[in-house]
C-alpha cells in the first residue's frame, strides 16, 4: 500500500485550536503530515520562526506521523522536492472557499501531481484565526481557549 504524505502549510503564527482540529482530521486520512511553516516575505510575524518550529516540535514530539518543517518558497516546490502528493487546507464557514479554491487551482496548475484536500473546521473552532487571536491578545484579552497550552506558554514568555 502506498504511503500517503501531505503538507499542512501556514504561518502558524500562532498555531491555534482551529489548526489542531484540521490536523486531527487530516491524520485520519494521511500516514504522514508535514506541518510546513510558510515564511512569507510580506508578513511580519508575531513569533520568530525558530520559536514556532520549537513549539510545534515539542507539541508533536510523541506523534510519529507529524513532521515539522519550514519553507521560504512555493509550497508546491516543497511538495515536488519531497515527493508529497497532497496539500491539506482547512475551510471555515465564511470567506475561505474562494481564496482557498483559487490557491488550490494555482497549485495544481504549477504542479499537476498535487491535490488539495479540504477539511471543514469543527463548529467549536470555526471562528478562530491567528490574526484574531493576536488582536485579542494585543488588547489584553484571554486567548487561552483559542490556542493549545504550549502556545499559551509561548505567549506568556
Amino acid at each position: 500500500m502506498e504511503h500517503k504524505k501531505a503538507i499542512y502549510a501556514g504561518t502558524f503564527d500562532p498555531f491555534t485550536n482551529g489548526h489542531r482540529d484540521v490536523l486531527g482530521k487530516a491524520l485520519k486520512v494521511f500516514d504522514e503530515i508535514t506541518l510546513l511553516i510558510a515564511v512569507s516575505p510580506t508578513k511580519k510575524p508575531f513569533f520568530k520562526l525558530e520559536e514556532r518550529i520549537d513549539v510545534l516540535n515539542k507539541m508533536f514530539a510523541g506523534e510519529s506521523k507529524i513532521k515539522v518543517g519550514h519553507w521560504e518558497g512555493l509550497m508546491v516546490d516543497y511538495a515536488r522536492k519531497n515527493k508529497i502528493g497532497s496539500i491539506v487546507r482547512g475551510l471555515r464557514p465564511v470567506g475561505d472557499f474562494e481564496s482557498e479554491y483559487q490557491m488550490a487551482a494555482m497549485n495544481h496548475s504549477l504542479y499537476p501531481e498535487v491535490e488539495t484536500v479540504f477539511f471543514l473546521t469543527g463548529s467549536e473552532v470555526n471562528y478562530i484565526s491567528s490574526s484574531l487571536v493576536k488582536e485579542i491578545y494585543g488588547h489584553g484579552g484571554d486567548i487561552s481557549k483559542f490556542v493549545p497550552t504550549q502556545i499559551m506558554e509561548l505567549f506568556n514568555k
